[in-house]
């Protein structure tokens, strides 16, 4: 028998989680020592938060593409251009904006901002693509972890969820609406706010509203399932709990993009969103409990 194959980590996409936590730094010294804002937030907030983002991102593929056995060099070049056409324009667009001063997302007030936003947006329509077709030839491998075999797959299925909800962000509001209808000229196209102006009272650091229902924090807990259900298979090691785990937080995504969608803050949840919340813990907690016994009964009998 042929020595082990050893497992090196993708090149480009670690290189890129790199850089992504390098201009972290470099972000939260702006966000120290610039004092411009835009829509009451520090210009470098947006870099900030995305560069941890990515960074994320990209060091999660880099780890997952080096435990396969299969499709290597195709995993390898769609992680390439991962960071190529996606990363890359994406977080320049939002730095360059930073720079400058103005907005990044919506704005469509002169032609480079509009040019800059259809970059981005296109980098966000391609990210999309290759997460599906990254997690695609994930799942296709054989792997003895059967838990992360599961988690892998449901990971990338509800992070496609969750960066699919910025493209509701991107529709024009009823009122932008309204206005192009009667031919007016807009500044701004989409918002991430829902019942108010973007740029209201927010979070700390997120920057989420608190007076107004928002879309970004549906858009950040679907998009970091990508990290959160690996991490659990690592812990409980079964199959069911993985499961339960993986709808218990589809389902929490779901609940707070609802929430939003009624123009709720997520720090002012009314009856209703109480109670839907307060059922989906239950039911999760009961089909935790229902799968750890059934695992109990018949693991004695294997034995």
């Amino acid at each position: 028998m042929g020595a082990p194959r050893q497992r090196t980590w993708h090149g480009p996409l670690t290189a890129c989680a790199i850089a992504m936590a390098a201009l972290a730094v470099v972000s939260g010294i702006g966000l120290v020592v610039d004092e411009r804002m835009v829509l009451g937030e520090g210009v470098w907030l947006k870099p900030f938060k995305f560069a941890a983002s990515f960074g994320l991102y990209a060091i999660t593929f880099a780890w997952m593409i080096s435990m396969v056995e299969r499709w290597r060099r195709t995993l390898w070049w769609l992680g390439t251009v991962a960071v190529a056409g996606f990363v890359l324009p994406e977080i320049s667009a939002i730095t360059f904006q930073a720079v400058r001063g103005v907005r990044s997302h919506f704005n469509v007030a002169t032609t480079l901002d509009e040019s800059v936003f259809m970059v981005m947006g296109g980098a966000a329509y391609l990210g999309w693509a290759l997460t599906l077709a990254l997690g695609i030839f994930l799942v296709v491998q054989r792997r003895v972890d059967r838990a992360m075999a599961w988690a892998i797959p449901l990971g990338v299925a509800i992070s496609l969820a969750g960066m699919s909800v910025g493209y509701l962000m991107t529709a024009p509001t009823p009122e932008q609406a309204h206005a192009l209808t009667g031919g007016m000229e807009l500044a701004t196209i989409g918002a991430h706010t829902v019942g108010a102006l973007d740029g209201g009272a927010g979070m700390p650091l997120t920057g989420w509203s608190t007076g107004a229902g928002d879309l970004r924090v549906a858009h950040f807990v679907g998009l970091h399932a990508l990290q959160v259900l690996p991490l659990i298979a690592l812990w409980v090691r079964r199959v069911p709990l993985v499961i339960v785990a993986a709808l218990g937080y589809a389902g929490l995504t779901g609940l707070l993009l609802w929430q939003a969608q009624r123009g709720q803050a997520l720090v002012h949840p009314d009856g209703t969103t109480l109670f839907v919340a307060g059922g989906l813990v239950a039911a999760v907690l009961v089909a935790a409990v229902a799968v750890a016994g059934v695992g109990a009964v018949v693991a004695p009998r294997r034995s």
